[in-house]
């Protein structure tokens, strides 16, 4: 079973991720293979709260549970979180399909970089993040589909007190403990900066 979080950043913005470790999404492999490695390893040269984000929204489209299991601070009832994160989902499915129609229109243009010799790497960078970015709006239509249990964490609900009273210091041990309970990696650049 995996596990999922909807807490608040440092900024007061919810976030969705997961505990599985970032990696990149599998693709098919071409015999381009060298450049798709490339394009991979610039793909996970973006920032960690987008990223992490997009991975878990297409981790959870891949899913077949009908029940998904979030992680909360747990200070709003279970009505008003599931309204919260139901909000949050439609946002990011119309984010989603901005950023995908954008991508599309950009796209064609690339291929005019495919007369600078090597690979073309720019090209291979915007296909990998429009699928991406696809994963994570089939993932988002997922979870609007799927029934939400929110169960809340003592860890979180610590961690939001905290920013809710910009208790800056206490950030860092906060952190450290959700990430040991929890099993989590680089949660300082989801969360903080």
């Amino acid at each position: 079973m995996h596990t999922f979080f909807f807490v608040r950043d440092y900024e007061g913005r919810y976030r969705f991720f997961s505990a599985e470790p970032v990696k990149p999404p599998e693709i098919k492999r071409s015999k381009l293979k060298e450049s798709w490695e490339l394009a991979k390893k610039k793909l996970m040269l973006l920032p960690q709260r987008s990223l992490r984000q997009e991975l878990a929204f297409a981790q959870v489209g891949r899913t077949a549970d009908p029940k998904l299991t979030i992680l909360c601070s747990g200070f709003s009832d279970e009505e008003k979180i599931d309204a919260r994160f139901r909000f949050f989902l439609l946002k990011r499915r119309t984010r989603s399909l901005a950023i995908l129609t954008g991508e599309a229109v950009v796209l064609p243009f690339t291929g005019l970089t495919m007369f600078i010799p090597g690979p073309n790497i720019v090209f291979y960078a915007l296909a990998l993040l429009i699928i991406t970015h696809w994963q994570s709006y089939r993932g988002v239509r997922a979870i609007l589909k799927k029934t939400l249990d929110f169960e809340p964490d003592p860890l979180l609900a610590e961690w939001e007190e905290a920013v809710k009273a910009r208790a800056v210091d206490r950030y860092p041990d906060i952190l450290d403990r959700i990430e040991k309970a929890h099993r989590l990696q680089g949660l300082r650049k989801i969360l903080w900066n």
